[in-house]
C-alpha cells in the first residue's frame, strides 16, 4: 500500500507543493483508517495487554500526569517489573477527563509498524506514531508547536482543532476518515465535543534537514585533515588580527577541500545510515524459521510485506540494505535476488543463474534475514 497516497490524497502533489510548506486536509474511507488503529484496538491494548510506561502516558488540562497515579509493580520469576499500567486506574482517570497517549505505537502495533515503515520508504525520513484517546469535553494539551512534521488522522469520534498559519487561526473539525498534515512548528491545539470521545493517530516525521547533512559532510572533511588537529597558538588573543587572518586562511583551505568532496559518496552514506537503522518488520518470522528447514525447490516464497531492500553492486559484491541491517553477498547472485524481491511469488527453482543447491541456500538465507517469507 502507498501510505503517503492514503494520507495525502496525491503523493506527487504533496511532495512537490505541500511538504514543509503549509497545512493540508484530506478525507478517505474511515474504515481504512479504523483498521490501522481503532477504538477496539485501543481498548484491547489497555485492558488485555501488559503495557508499561513510557508506552502510555496520561495528560489532562495541558499537564502530563505523574505515572504513579496509574501504574503498578509486579514480579515474574522473582524479577521485579515496574511501570505496568493499572488498567482500572487508567480507565478511571480517562473517565475523569484525562487523555490517554499511546507512544511509539509502531514498536508494538503491527498495522502502524507497516504504515510507519511504508512512509519512511516513500519519504526517506524517519517516522514514529502516537495515538491520542480523549474523553468527551476534554483537552489533553494546550496550544503548542511540534518540532517535527505530522500527519494526523481521526479513527473514532470527532475533535475540534485550532490551527494557526500565516493567514491566522482556523477551526477544523476532524471526523473519522479525516487526515491532516501540519509542517514543523505549526501552532495547534484540539478539544473533543461534549457528546463523544475522540481517537486520532499522529505520525511524526523527523525530517532530515540540510544543516544536519552539511554538518556531517563538513565534519568528515575536517576530521580527515590532520592539520585541523593542530592547537591554536599560545597567547591566543595577543594579536586578534593575526588570529583572524589564520582563521581566514584555514577556511579557504577547508573550502578547497569541500569543493572536491565526493557528493555521491556522501549521499550513499546518508542512504546507508537510513536504510540500516529502521525497526525490523518480522511478523510471521518464527513460523518461517521453522518452515525453512523443509524448504525445497518448489516451496512458494514472496517478499515480506513492509520489507525494505536497497541493492548496491561494487567490488564484485552485492550489498543489500535491509532496513535494520546490511547484508553482503557474492555479485553472481544479483539476478536471482532481483527476481526474489520483485516477483509476486516464486520458487527457488525459478531463480536464474544458480544451481538447485545454491538457490536453496540463497532462499534460506533471505528467509532467515526477514526479507522473504514462506507462502502458506
Amino acid at each position: 500500500m502507498n501510505y503517503l497516497q492514503l494520507l495525502s490524497g496525491d503523493a506527487q502533489t504533496f511532495v512537490s507543493e505541500v511538504w514543509g510548506r503549509r497545512p493540508h486536509i484530506h478525507s478517505v474511507d474511515p474504515e481504512q483508517l479504523q483498521q490501522i488503529f481503532g477504538l477496539d484496538h485501543a481498548d484491547s491494548l489497555l485492558t488485555t495487554s501488559a503495557l508499561r510506561t513510557p508506552q502510555v502516558r496520561l495528560a489532562k488540562d495541558g499537564k502530563v500526569l505523574d505515572q504513579s497515579r496509574y501504574t503498578r509493580r509486579a514480579t515474574i520469576a522473582d524479577q521485579p517489573m515496574t511501570g505496568l499500567l493499572d488498567a482500572a486506574k487508567v480507565l478511571a482517570l480517562f473517565d475523569d477527563g484525562a487523555t490517554i497517549v499511546f507512544q511509539g505505537l509502531q514498536r508494538y502495533w503491527e498495522p502502524l509498524r507497516q504504515l510507519v515503515r511504508g512512509l519512511e520508504q516513500e519519504l526517506g525520513h524517519p517516522c514514529q506514531a502516537n495515538a491520542y484517546l480523549t474523553p468527551p469535553g476534554s483537552q489533553g494539551f494546550a496550544l503548542h508547536r511540534d518540532t517535527h512534521d505530522v500527519f494526523t488522522f481521526q479513527t473514532y469520534g470527532s475533535k475540534d482543532w485550532e490551527i494557526h498559519d500565516a493567514d491566522g487561526a482556523h477551526q477544523i473539525v476532524m471526523s473519522p476518515g479525516t487526515c491532516m498534515y501540519l509542517p514543523t512548528g505549526t501552532p495547534h491545539m484540539a478539544r473533543t465535543g461534549q457528546q463523544t470521545a475522540s481517537l486520532h493517530v499522529t505520525v511524526g516525521i523527523n525530517r532530515v534537514v540540510w544543516a544536519d547533512f552539511l554538518s556531517d559532510v563538513v565534519g568528515r572533511t575536517i576530521a580527515a585533515d590532520q592539520r585541523q588537529t593542530e592547537p591554536l597558538p599560545a597567547a591566543l588573543f595577543t594579536d586578534p588580527n593575526a588570529l583572524a587572518d589564520a582563521l581566514r586562511s584555514r577556511l579557504g583551505d577547508l573550502a578547497d577541500e569541500l569543493a572536491s568532496v565526493d557528493t555521491r559518496a556522501a549521499v550513499d552514506r546518508l542512504e546507508a545510515s537510513f536504510s540500516t537503522g529502521r525497526q525490523p518488520v518480522l511478523a510471521g518470522a518464527l513460523l518461517d524459521l521453522l518452515d525453512v528447514r523443509q524448504l525445497n525447490a518448489e516451496t512458494r516464497l514472496r517478499r515480506r510485506t513492509g520489507s525494505q531492500c536497497t541493492r548496491r553492486e561494487h567490488d564484485a559484491k552485492l550489498e543489500l540494505l535491509l532496513g535494520d541491517r546490511r547484508l553482503i553477498m557474492p555479485a553472481q547472485v544479483a539476478d536471482a535476488v532481483g527476481v526474489a524481491i520483485n516477483a509476486v511469488q516464486f520458487t527457488p527453482a525459478d531463480l536464474p543463474g544458480l544451481t538447485a543447491d545454491s538457490a536453496l541456500v540463497l532462499c534460506r538465507r533471505l528467509v532467515r534475514e526477514g526479507l522473504l517469507e514462506v507462502v502458506r
